[in-house]
Formats: structure tokens, sequence, C-alpha cells
């Protein structure tokens, strides 16, 4: 399923509702990074970083977008720890590829410049 985070965002994200979603994200990894975004929709810092993150986005950027509700799928979150081997933190994103979490970042040092570099 595809959504906007809001009517500012030039992010499609794609959301991980189940662990299938979790699953295609990883084979799509293996030819595309894969940004994944850890939310909780209670929380200010993770809204302002999300909002952050929206604002900074670049559309032509070669990266998909993945948006996890934590206070829905916190089981999904917890696989995601599990699998990466990072600590989970909310608000968090990341950056998924080849099947392998090559950063992550979380709270106020979340950013699309630090992301970005990640990946070019």
């Amino acid at each position: 399923m595809f959504f906007r985070g809001s009517n500012k965002s030039k992010i499609n994200w794609r959301e991980i509702a189940n662990e299938n979603d979790l699953a295609n994200l990883l084979v799509l990894s293996n030819d595309l990074p894969c940004l994944i975004f850890k939310h909780s929709t209670r929380c200010s810092i993770s809204t302002m970083a999300k909002s952050r993150l929206e604002r900074n986005w670049e559309v032509d950027i070669n990266l998909a977008p993945y948006y996890l509700d934590l206070l829905n799928h916190r089981e999904i979150s917890d696989k995601i720890a599990m699998q990466f081997n990072v600590v989970h933190q909310s608000p968090q994103v990341l950056l998924i590829s080849k099947e392998k979490c090559e950063y992550n970042s979380s709270h106020n040092e979340i950013s699309f410049s630090k992301i970005k570099e990640k990946i070019l």
C-alpha cells in the first residue's frame, strides 16, 4: 500500500504492516536500497523527524521509502531490531541494502543528507 505522509510530503511511503511486507522489502533491497522509518504517531520528536525527512526528500533519489507505525505494529519493529541487530528506537531510520542494515539513526540525528551520503 502506498500513501502520502502529508500534503507537503514528497515521499511515496510503502507501509510495513506485516512480516510479508518486511520480506518484500528484503527482496527489493537486493536491487534498490530501502529506507525504513519507524514512527510513533504519539511522539512529537518522531513527528518532527518525519516532517524534516519529508521536507528534504529528493524525489529522484534511488531509494525505496518504507514506513512502520510502531503503535500498530510493534511486533514488526521488534523483528526488525532482531533481524538487523539494532537497538529499537523511535523514531528511527534504517538503510537496508542487500538484506543488511548499512546505516541506522534515531531521534534528532535523522537527516536526509546523512542518508543520501550513505547511498551515493
